[in-house]
Formats: structure tokens, sequence, C-alpha cells
């Protein structure tokens, strides 16, 4: 996700007529937030810090607890037919509009056809394409009437499937599963998300909007829960850059901030303690194999060059341990997954795995005595993919005396050219969660998926595995086929992960309900301030 540059900083004539407030200074929450929204229209939003706004603005069906669990949100309770394809939900009978309205099922109704609407462009569209019949209507085959969503009566709503999504409810937790208020966007248009013009329907309204200065959020006390929330007011800041916003949260001026940069990370540990909160995120990177080439195509070779990496020298020296070294496919903190698998060699250490390298590549026939082993490595540029890529260049060349060479290209060049199937040797990549569910990254790797899975791997029993986690409605039954999965695809690797990237926040010990969680999901409801 890409974040549009902002070049003005909030003044310090601001926070002093803030912090000069009187009573409502202990309700108030100053919040950093690493970049200027784009849009605070659900439809259209596509980066994380106009989620994090919108989803103190606006409840869905689901949201995240503070430890990143799925819990009921604008719907008390909901229902699942037996062949997992219709959902039934009830809506709170306390859920008002900031205006006082009843949330009524229709509501979402509108919401959702709105988001399939090509006329409204929604980059997320693809996110409730489960929906029976949702990605035609996006693409303008059928109209939108025929969405798999009705209201069944006024707090009754009943969403049809395509076929079963056991992580259909993780999908309404994003910020597209966000209802608008329909009165307000068919009489106001686009302007609906301008301060008082604003209906929502979370636990807090849209007060104050300047661009590039600072976003004002007070309490809804409309909302259903507003009995529980304990702030009066949220301040969002638009701080990109990540020294100013560190300078600000050491001088107390904002309570929390999120994206700090890492090279500060020991020195903001050792002045700041557990103040910084570093979150193993649900990202992976990884280096992918052109399966269809040699050496790539041996799975002796794959595993080789897989277990010669030190990840934990690319976490601790290149990234100061903002990155967490990984074996695993599928990063930590899914809930209902667990542990994620790991390849047999995790128990050794790195000099043994070094050792078993040897032998393996040795049995390919490549190494000492045998052909040479030349590899190319791709990678997007940035400067630190270079040095990642520079680093495991030198470990291949050391250990198995590997003719390394790089070749870089821009982001969009290189993976426009993984998508449409060009070959290579080894090519870096990276995948960020669209909803908390192992599936989102084992899916990657299918053999159908001709987009993602760059390493072109086919393996019909893992095509299986997936297909039954599906059809599969248990959670633990589920998970255990997921596990599987990933446990297959770890023992042939064509895929070799490398890390887990981790989400980085500055949080006073003043604020009190944050919970650290690889969703990374921080409701402002759920959090308070103690001065």
């Amino acid at each position: 996700m890409t974040l549009r540059p902002i070049h003005a900083l909030i003044g310090a004539a601001l926070f002093t007529s803030t912090l000069l407030a009187g009573p409502a200074f202990a309700q108030t929450l100053h919040r950093g937030n690493a970049g200027e929204p784009q849009t605070l229209d659900q439809a259209r939003t596509s980066v994380n810090i106009e989620a994090f706004v919108l989803k103190d603005l606006y409840e869905g069906l689901t949201i995240y607890d503070p430890n990143g669990k799925i819990v009921p949100g604008a719907a008390e309770s909901w229902q699942v037919s037996d062949d997992g394809t219709v959902y039934t939900f009830k809506i709170r009978d306390a859920a008002k509009w900031s205006n006082g309205d009843p949330v009524k099922a229709e509501d979402f109704v509108f919401s959702m056809r709105r988001i399939q609407d090509p006329k409204t462009a929604a980059p997320y569209a693809n996110i409730l394409y489960p929906i029976k019949n949702a990605e035609k209507a996006n693409k303008g085959e059928v109209p939108l009437d025929q969405i798999g969503v009705r209201a069944v009566d006024d707090k009754t709503l009943e969403i049809t499937l395509e076929r079963p999504t056991p992580f259909f409810i993780e999908l309404l937790a994003h910020q597209t599963g966000l209802p608008v208020h329909p009165a307000t966007v068919q009489a106001q248009g686009d302007n609906f998300v301008r301060p008082g013009v604003m209906v929502s329907n979370g636990a807090f309204k849209l007060t104050e909007q300047v661009t590039n200065d600072h976003i004002t959020v007070t309490k809804n006390p409309e909302y259903w829960d507003a009995a529980n929330v304990k702030l009066n007011e949220v301040i969002f800041y638009p701080i990109d850059d990540a020294a100013a916003a560190q300078r600000r949260f050491q001088a107390g001026e904002i309570d929390m901030t999120f994206d700090f940069a890492a090279d500060q990370l020991d020195f903001l540990k050792k002045e700041f303690g557990d103040q910084v909160r570093v979150t193993p995120k649900l990202s992976t990177e990884y280096y992918a194999f052109d399966t269809r080439t040699a050496p790539f195509d041996d799975v002796n070779v794959r595993n080789a060059l897989s277990m010669a990496i030190d990840r934990d020298f690319l976490s601790k020296e290149i990234f100061q341990g903002a990155r967490l070294p990984s074996l695993s496919f599928v990063p930590p903190g899914i809930v209902g997954y667990e542990k994620p698998s790991e390849p047999t060699y995790a128990s050794m250490d790195q000099l043994d795995r070094e050792d078993e390298a040897l032998r393996l590549l040795k049995d390919a026939g490549y190494g000492e005595g045998g052909k040479p082993l030349n590899i190319s490595i791709r990678y997007n540029t940035n400067t630190n993919h270079e040095r990642v890529a520079t680093a495991i260049a030198d470990m291949w060349r050391t250990q198995f005396g590997a003719n390394v060479t790089l070749q870089n290209s821009d982001v969009a060049s290189h993976y426009a050219y993984l998508q449409e199937g060009g070959t290579f040797n080894v090519a870096r990549a990276g995948w960020v969660a669209d909803y908390a569910d192992a599936e989102n990254f084992l899916a990657l790797t299918t053999t159908g998926n001709k987009t993602f899975n760059y390493s072109k791997w086919s393996n019909p029993k893992y095509d299986r595995l997936m297909a039954a986690s599906y059809e599969e409605q248990d959670p633990a039954k589920r998970a255990e086929i997921l596990h599987q999965a990933e446990t297959l695809i770890l023992k042939e690797q064509p895929i070799v992960p490398l890390l887990n990237s981790a989400s980085l926040w500055l949080v006073s010990n003043k604020v009190s309900g944050w919970g650290d969680n690889a969703a990374d999901e921080h409701l402002s409801k759920y959090l308070s301030v103690n001065r």
C-alpha cells in the first residue's frame, strides 16, 4: 500500500490550544497517523491510515477487539446455513446513526450495492466478491439488485454467498464492510464525508478536518455502546515524517503514533521501554523459485538454498529487529490458526542447517566437484531489498561457491513480469493479508492462481487440501487441513519464507486498553488516557 506524501506538520499552537482545553484534556487522545487520508469514503479507501479513522467513525457487522479477535459489531449475532452459503445477521436494536436514525438491514444492502456499483470504482470491491453475483455486478454483467444481500426486515440481514467461505466474517470487518447512511449519501453525493454532513454509526462522529493538519472525531452519544466509550475526543495528526512523529511523542504532544523509523528501534527501547510496541503483522516477505527451470525444479536444491539463509542475520543486521525471522509462509497471530507450520529443519541451529544444505546440494549434483550453480536474484528496487539480496547472495557464494548475480527493476515492472509469467531463477516477493485467515497466504501457490503463483509450482495434493478447506465448516478441522497444506509447501519449498514485517507503534504508558495484535487493529473505542 502507498501513502500519499504530505508536507505540512502540526504547529505548536494547535497543541497548546488543545492542551489548555480544561476538563476535556483527560478524555482527549492524540493519535499520530502516518499520512493524510486521501478519502473518508469507505468505498474508495485503500490504505491503513484511512482505515484507522474510518473504523472509529463507522461500525460494520463485525469488528476486531483489542486482541485482534473478530467480535460482533453492529450485528449482535448471526447464523450460518448448514451448507455455509447463507449468513443471517441480527442488527442490534440499539444501533443508531449519529443523527438518531435506527441502523437498518437495508442500510447494509444499500452500502454493499454501492461498493459493487461500477460507477463507484471501489478499489477493494473484490473483498466482498464471495457474495453471490457481487463480482458480476462489479463488472457490469448483472444488475446491482441481483447481488446476494437482502433485508428480511428492519433488523434482519441475509447474505448469500457464491460458495462456502469460512473466513467471510473476517471480510466483513474490512473497511469495505462499513455502512453508509443512505439518505445522506443520496442527498449529498460525494459531500457526505464532510464534517457537519457525515452521519456515522460508530463510536465517534466527525467534527473537524483540516487538510494536512488534523482530524477531530468526538464521542457519538447515539452509539449503542456509548456508555463504555471512555474518550470524549480523538485527534488524528497526519504526520508522514517518522522523525517528526517521534519527536512529538518524546515531547508528550501525542499519546501514540504509528510507524516510527526502524533504525531508531534500539534507541527508543532504551528510552521508552515497553512503550515501544513491535508486533508481527500479517505479512510475509519471501523468495520464489521458478520451478519450471533447472536446477530450481529440484526440491533438494530448493531446500538447500533455503536452509543456507541466516534469517536471524537479516532481521538483526539489516532491520534492527523491526522485521522478524520466519521459516513459515503463514505469519503468526491469526486467531484460530495459532502457530504456523514449520519445515523439518526448524529445530536445527544455523550451522547444522548449513551442513545439511551442503549434503542436499551434493545429492543434487551441485557444489564442490559437481555442476556449477548459477543463480540470478530479481528484486524490486528498494534499499532494504537490495541489502537483503546482497546478504543472501553472499551466503550462497560462501556456502556453495555459487555464482550469484543481482537484477533489479522498479516495483511495477518487477511484479508485472512475475504476474505475466516471465521466467527467472529467484525472485523477491511479499504479501500483506487482506483479511486475517491463513487461506489468504496459502491460496497464492495453488495451481489455479495464475497471477500470484510466481513459482508456477503445481502439486495436486496441495490443490486438493486447499479445495477441502473451502468446504470444511468446522473451524478446528479446517485449520488442520490448512496446516497440512502449509506443511506440504514448506517441504517442497517453491517459496522461501524470509521475514515477517512488524507493526511499529509508540504508545504512551498513559494509554490504557491497548492490545498488540497481528491484524494491527486499534479502535479508539477501547482506549482511554490517564493523565
